[in-house]
């Protein structure tokens, strides 16, 4: 039997697009390089920050918002554990529209997050709701229609969103 089909690059890039969204900030993510970070840093639409360190991204990212320009962060879950403070003060608390695709690296394709066998999977979803942030799951791709509605979302309500990539991206 075939693995399920992820998400395709392409498509993910065409939403952003039409979420208005034309700046990433990025660190490279195995789940997501080849099927999308690479071809976002070579679309010339889009304004490319490398990063350093994840939590600077959500700094630049609210930055961004805060002059009415639309920002994600790319990253993968180690990345999202790594800035919870960040996340947590930026935009949570000071209610800031941090918009993150993360990637689930070492998510099982035929279970939840929550019943992932990683444990730096299973704990996200439950994180992300203990500290109130919204967040979607991208597995295939029927489901990246989801993700340019919940930037709108984040950029009306002032709150964070992650859009989490559960499948390879596809190129």
């Amino acid at each position: 039997m075939a693995a399920p089909e992820g998400p395709r690059g392409a498509d993910i890039i065409a939403a952003l697009k039409q979420a208005g969204v034309f700046h990433i900030a990025a660190l490279p993510d195995i789940t997501t390089s080849a099927g999308l970070l690479w071809p976002l840093s070579k679309d010339t639409d889009f304004t490319f920050i490398r990063l350093s360190k994840e939590d600077e991204g959500v700094s630049i990212c609210a930055a961004l918002g805060y002059c009415e320009k639309r920002a994600v962060l790319l990253m993968q879950q180690t990345g999202l554990m790594d800035s919870l403070n960040n996340i947590r003060a930026v935009g949570c608390e000071y209610e800031q529209p941090v918009c993150m695709v993360v990637g689930l690296l070492g998510k099982e394709p035929n279970k939840k997050p929550t019943e992932s066998a990683s444990i730096g999977v299973r704990i996200i979803e439950p994180i992300l709701d203990t500290m109130g942030v919204d967040h979607i799951l991208i597995e295939g791709p029927e489901d990246v229609a989801l993700l340019p509605p919940a930037i709108d979302r984040a950029y009306e309500t002032s709150r964070p969103m992650v859009a989490l990539i559960g499948r390879r991206v596809e190129p």
